[in-house]
């Protein structure tokens, strides 16, 4: 048993302060309430309504495929109900035109092709591996494995400059799931990686934006747990990688994920709420990091074996507490442009 040091106190002493700020989860949001938010040709009339009540409570699942192409910009909020069906004809064109571009490359120009090859070669290893335990993506010739393949390489052509990375088929799979629609889920990925596009950039710039603004914030809401990490050359926050990359894909039960995803997307309060739920897990076990010591390699295997173990409503509560905590001054810690700040306005508004 490792012995333990004693630990410097939490500054804001956490468990108070999450009572007093963290308001209580609510019900997912239901199809009755929902159409409450819908004018009468289908327009959100209150966005920001919607979205604090979905941060509040998530979205009950048979509600999502709906909700979650507002939520990602498929759909704008003041659509119609025809304007997002001629949408959904346009889209599946458009995703069918860029598809046939892959499609239509014959054996022998994929000899010559070493790109493309790569690519494809890489997505195939990536689709079977892919949360195959879910029955949506389990067993032998599924075809819903087929489609994340299909959506991947048909998103490197239409992004040919980003291609593909590994971790990406962890972005698709929720989505693909959510939407059971090949173009859709693929419009909402491309709207995803919109804004997570920069965490895949080869010289990594989105990811080190964010691991720096990591830094910055938990130098502002615990500088003890701060000082730790810098004595023992932890400042990097390399261990929160895999968490700011995938988004907690792997950290959570597939149901919390999607839950965490959509409170995630409505921006309420922060855009980099993430980054607030990060700091609310490290804190949790700040007591057993400080006092056993641990050093950057023991960090990074406790932390990947928090995997499957973090709850997340009460983490969820204390990330919001910690962002209203740090106001102002939290805000002013993220670098302007640190991921996922791009534009979220719907993808084809310029139609």
């Amino acid at each position: 048993v490792p012995k333990l040091v004693p630990v410097p106190s939490d500054p804001i002493e956490f468990d108070k302060l999450s009572l007093v700020w963290g308001k209580p989860r609510q019900h997912p949001l239901e199809v009755e309430e929902w159409s409450s938010f819908l004018d009468y040709e289908g327009r959100i009339m209150d966005p920001d309504a919607l979205k604090k009540r979905i941060f509040y409570g998530g979205v009950e699942h048979n509600l999502r495929k709906e909700v979650w192409a507002f939520l990602l910009g498929y759909y704008s909020y003041d659509s119609t109900y025809a304007e997002r069906q001629y949408v959904v004809s346009v889209k599946t064109a458009e995703y069918m035109t860029i598809k046939n571009q892959w499609q239509s490359i014959s054996p022998e120009q994929a000899k010559r092709f070493t790109k493309f090859r790569e690519r494809r070669g890489l997505i195939e290893k990536d689709v079977v591996r892919t949360d195959r335990s879910l029955s949506f993506y389990e067993g032998d010739d599924n075809p819903n494995v087929r489609l994340l393949h299909d959506i991947l390489l048909t998103y490197s052509f239409y992004n040919f400059d980003l291609g593909y990375c590994q971790g990406m088929s962890d972005l698709l799979s929720p989505i693909l799931f959510i939407m059971q629609d090949e173009s859709e889920a693929f419009w909402c990925f491309v709207s995803l990686m919109e804004r997570l596009g920069p965490n895949f950039n080869r010289d990594q710039n989105g990811m080190h934006s964010q691991l720096f603004a990591l830094s910055k914030l938990v130098e502002l809401l615990d500088s003890p747990l701060h000082n730790y990490f810098k004595q023992n050359d932890c400042l990097n926050y390399f261990f929160c990688f895999r968490w700011i990359l995938i988004q907690f894909k792997r950290e959570f039960e597939y149901d919390k994920t999607l839950r965490l995803w959509e409170v995630l997307w409505t921006h309420y309060l922060s855009e980099h709420l993430h980054l607030y739920v990060c700091i609310a897990i490290l804190k949790r076990h700040r007591g057993k990091i400080m006092g056993e010591e641990m050093d950057f390699d023991t960090l990074l295997k406790f932390i990947n074996e928090l995997s499957g173990q973090i709850e997340l409503d009460p983490v969820l509560r204390d990330a919001e507490a910690l962002c209203v905590c740090a106001g102002e001054n939290g805000a002013a810690s993220i670098p302007p442009g640190t991921p996922p700040a791009l534009p979220i306005p719907s993808i084809y508004q310029d139609d």
